[in-house]
């Protein structure tokens, strides 16, 4: 439990995943409905990725080169230098811009971003630094680990009753569930992740991301 009796829910995330961002949007939802408080950690695509990149399309491959590793770094700059409190907030400013509002992970959307939630706009210097890679990496490894290295973002982890953690990978979800639906897609998935030798239930998906 956390200080203030809640249920602690880790919550890995890249802010450049429009699937992570609305799975994150649901989880906002949960805190509302059900007894619950989200921890934001960072985790990255770059890194998942960067020892399977011959496996991957052209147009992925140069995604993961020329956007994946900016926004990323931003955020593990802001928590580093201003404490782990500001990802939360930092995570929502950047992916109403970079996904709401279509901006896309620019230098400007990332500014902006920064400026909206009263962070110092430097911190998007760090995007062409390599400064803080190893507390990414660290956080990325921490997430990863729970899962294994075949899913991505977003990942998901709870105190289980016997105090272990349940971990999983999404759900992937459009559009984010609000209110009672919020709650109950919750409570199933935390039934069926609590299975032991359940690993996975999966179906077409036939759009993309809706978002609010």
């Amino acid at each position: 439990m956390s200080d203030n009796g809640k249920t602690p829910v880790d919550f890995w995330f890249d802010p450049l995943c429009p699937w992570a961002w609305m799975t994150s949007r649901w989880m906002l939802e949960v805190e509302k409905v059900r007894d619950v408080e989200v921890r934001w950690h960072v985790m990255s695509l770059a890194v998942l990725n960067e020892n399977k990149l011959d496996e991957l399309p052209e147009e992925y491959r140069e995604m993961l080169a020329t956007k994946a590793w900016g926004p990323v770094r931003v955020v593990v700059a802001a928590a580093q230098e201003h404490g782990e409190e500001v990802l939360g907030k930092l995570y929502t400013a950047l992916g109403t811009r970079f996904h709401n509002k279509g901006e896309g992970p620019t230098t400007a959307a990332i500014r902006e971003a920064l400026e909206d939630v009263g962070l110092p706009v430097s911190l998007a210097e760090y995007a062409d630094k390599d400064t803080y890679d190893a507390e990414l990496r660290a956080s990325h490894d921490e997430g990863i680990s729970k899962v294994g290295q075949e899913v991505g973002t977003p990942v998901i982890a709870v105190p289980g009753s016997d105090g272990e953690q349940i971990a999983f990978f999404g759900p992937v979800v459009t559009p984010a569930p609000k209110g009672e639906e919020a709650a109950r897609l919750w409570d199933g998935t935390l039934m069926v992740a609590s299975i032991p030798g359940f690993y996975e239930i999966k179906r077409t998906r036939t759009q993309g991301p809706i978002f609010d």
